[in-house]
């Protein structure tokens, strides 16, 4: 009976631990989504959509823009998660390489600029601990996680639009 009494409290505290993160996220992270949405679309109405879809128009016509300027000023100016929001402004085509390239740079922003991704300071932080240990620059692992990021993203953002290209084609 033990047993029994034992399995069933633990299932129940995995339903209580999911609530009270639940609560967490609707205390904390959606207000901030939702404020952020509203202040963006706020701003795209001010400058005019169409103004706002023409530059991101010619900002995603090549892989470049696409898939390094966009998700950089994405992560910069919005943060994650709301930095996704930005797919908005890709043809249907591009969405899925463009979410997997600002996905990619959330983490390598960290070192410049923590206010992209707050969540993932604590890895950074790890890290910065070890190479302060070694009497290492922190702006330089900075300056070198954001110059590699910037690389992989492009690259990710070129290789995950081939293989949707390729599988797309195959329907």
């Amino acid at each position: 009976m033990q047993l029994i009494t034992t399995i069933a409290e633990g299932f129940m505290s995995l339903f209580s631990a999911g609530g009270e993160t639940f609560m967490g996220w609707v205390t904390g992270i959606i207000p901030m989504v939702v404020c952020l949405m509203t202040a963006v679309n706020a701003v795209i109405k001010l400058i005019g959509e169409e103004k706002v879809y023409n530059f991101a128009s010619k900002i995603t016509g090549n892989p470049i823009g696409r898939y390094l300027i966009l998700p950089v000023l994405a992560v910069l100016f919005l943060g994650n998660p709301m930095c996704y929001t930005f797919g908005r402004f890709c043809k249907e085509e591009y969405k899925p390489a463009f979410y997997d390239a600002a996905v990619s740079f959330v983490h390598p922003v960290t070192g410049l600029f923590p206010h992209a991704n707050a969540g993932e300071l604590f890895v950074y932080m790890g890290i910065a601990a070890g190479i302060q240990e070694l009497g290492l620059s922190l702006g330089a692992l900075a300056v070198r996680y954001f110059i590699v990021g910037l690389i992989v993203i492009l690259i990710r953002g070129i290789v995950t639009e081939f293989i949707y290209k390729t599988l797309n084609r195959a329907r």
